[in-house]
């Protein structure tokens, strides 16, 4: 039994999340390369999995992954969205489904106390309680689904749904406990064994207890008394209580006659405790889109279900994106964008600074990462192909250990990206190269973007370079899209982005004039008041 509510053809092998949660830092989990590190602090992903997780640890790491091993298959993604639809129509029954998985896991490990017992005997013990907890789940499980079955369609939930009538139906939830009555062994083990070389027994089979009322003359027990039972002879021996040695031996007959059965009987324990386990993990995903769901619900924030392309030909196309994650920082709407760039290689993003470029960036890596992830996505509409990588390559701080160069570290992490960069790729550049002049900046920004595109990864870049801006732009209009920031003749960013050719400043004297709190004056005229001063 496997759900598979994350893939309709493999497992998710997501069922270590709660050991890693409980033994890892959130920051030492997180994005096991250098690329994926970049790609949860540039996009602030982090923002997004904790409204996810709304504080449960378990949600947020599994919502992480998923969001960091994004689907290439359409309709791998269709059969999640699917799943998706169905949570949100019913979501206390997800809830349910998710608290139901994790409350058998909780149970099973308080009987076991995280301890695995070695000896056969102790094993069975063992297995014994864990599985009388897994029979009440069965049972709750089976409950959950008669209830609620009918209200659910996508196709992967039918699937379980009807696997959970099928393998535990009456007749096997029965079969079950008849095998856990057995296996206290009121009566005794009862085993069968041959005489091997060395007069050492050989062959050891676990039998079934014939169930035999006990005799009145069971006083006599501590004699050798012949018995005739199907023409076997039986005898019996009672051990004297203080017998040590005696204790021992008959402890090493029982556990080799147990060992086999008790191997199987763990690895069955093990099983249905991973079937349980992966329930919890992939309902955990659902859980925190309802959670995500709700908060931008409740802060008036549109979202749809994208629609997922083939990685070629080359499409992307949506209205009204917007960043979640800032959305869900400032705790009100915040302004979104349209975008049309489908073919296009190139997409440049120029204009006034603190226009919001880099949040419309945010949201175009954002969108990609969730609809990938079989998500719903924040924008009235959007569609795209599907890229076998997302990577950024935004600005960073001057590098305080002073080991490097700002210049040397954007290239360093530029060739990270160049060696997990695969045609269809998505790649995000923010005011890259732009540690050193005008000039060479420029020049880096060319070569590097013309050989990316060629590979076949489009590109999306928000740069200060006008020199490389307009040299695409007369050269490559036809296959690129030109973006611009808004900016008002009284300076007033509207952060709405149009498509223009770039132009020749990014109006920093907007800024200036802001932060000093001067008029519409130029530098001369500051430096008269500084002197007057």
């Amino acid at each position: 039994m496997r759900p598979r509510l994350l893939f309709d053809d493999r497992d998710a092998g997501f069922e270590d999340v709660g050991r890693r949660a409980r033994a890892a830092s959130r920051a030492s989990r997180r994005a096991s390369s250098p690329t994926a590190r970049a790609l949860v602090q540039d996009l602030e992903l982090t923002t997004l999995i904790d409204a996810m997780a709304r504080g449960d640890a378990l949600v947020g790491d599994v919502a992480e992954r998923v969001l960091l091993e994004p689907l290439t298959d359409p309709e791998r993604i269709s059969y999640r969205q699917q799943i998706l639809r169905d949570c949100l129509a019913n979501p206390d029954a997800v809830r349910e489904l998710h608290a139901l998985s994790a409350s058998c896991i909780e149970r099973a490990r308080k009987v076991s106390w995280g301890f695995m017992p070695r000896r056969p005997e102790a094993i069975v013990r063992h297995s014994h309680d864990v599985f009388t907890t897994f029979l009440e789940s069965f049972r709750a499980l089976r409950r959950f689904s008669d209830g609620h079955a009918e209200r659910f369609t996508a196709p992967g939930l039918r699937r379980l749904f009807e696997m959970i009538a099928r393998e535990l139906d009456d007749a096997y939830l029965a079969e079950v406990d008849r095998h856990l009555r057995e296996l206290r062994f009121d009566d005794g083990v009862w085993l069968s064994a041959r005489l091997g070389g060395g007069n050492r027994g050989s062959a050891y089979v676990l039998r079934r207890s014939p169930r035999r009322g006990r005799s009145p003359w069971g006083w006599l027990g501590r004699w050798w008394r012949p018995r005739r039972d199907n023409g076997a002879t039986a005898l019996t021996y009672r051990l004297h209580p203080r017998d040590e040695v005696g204790l021992r031996a008959l402890a090493e007959v029982q556990d080799r006659g147990l060992e086999t059965f008790a191997n199987v009987l763990a690895r069955a324990t093990q099983h249905v405790l991973g079937f349980f386990n992966a329930l919890r993990a992939e309902t955990a995903f659902y859980v925190g889109c309802l959670n995500l769901s709700e908060r931008l619900a409740e802060l008036g924030a549109a979202t749809c279900f994208p629609e997922p392309l083939g990685a070629q030909p080359a499409a992307r196309a949506g209205a009204g994106l917007y960043d979640p994650c800032l959305l869900l920082r400032v705790g009100h709407q915040v302004i979104d964008n349209d975008l049309a760039a489908d073919g296009a290689a190139l997409v440049v993003i120029t204009g006034a600074n603190q226009g919001g470029k880099t949040t419309f960036l945010r949201s175009i890596g954002l969108t990609q990462l969730m609809m990938q992830s079989g998500m719903f996505v924040p924008a009235r509409s959007y569609r795209a192909s599907v890229a076998p990588g997302v990577f950024t390559h935004f600005k960073r701080e001057e590098d305080a250990t002073m080991t490097s160069g700002k210049l040397d570290e954007e290239l360093a992490r530029m060739g990270l990206i160049a060696d997990e960069l695969k045609p269809g790729s998505l790649l995000l550049l923010n005011e890259s190269f732009a540690a050193t002049n005008e000039r060479e900046g420029s020049e880096i920004a060319r070569q590097i973007v013309q050989a990316v595109t060629e590979a076949g990864a489009p590109v999306f870049f928000v740069t200060h370079l006008t020199d490389f801006a307009r040299d695409r732009y007369e050269r490559e209009r036809a296959s690129s899209r030109f973006l611009l920031a808004e900016r008002r003749p009284d300076g007033t960013r509207t952060f709405k982005l149009r498509e223009g050719a770039p132009e020749p400043t990014s109006h920093g004297a907007d800024l200036y004039r802001t932060i000093f709190e001067v008029g519409d004056v130029g530098v001369a005229s500051v430096d008269e008041r500084t002197a007057r001063r």
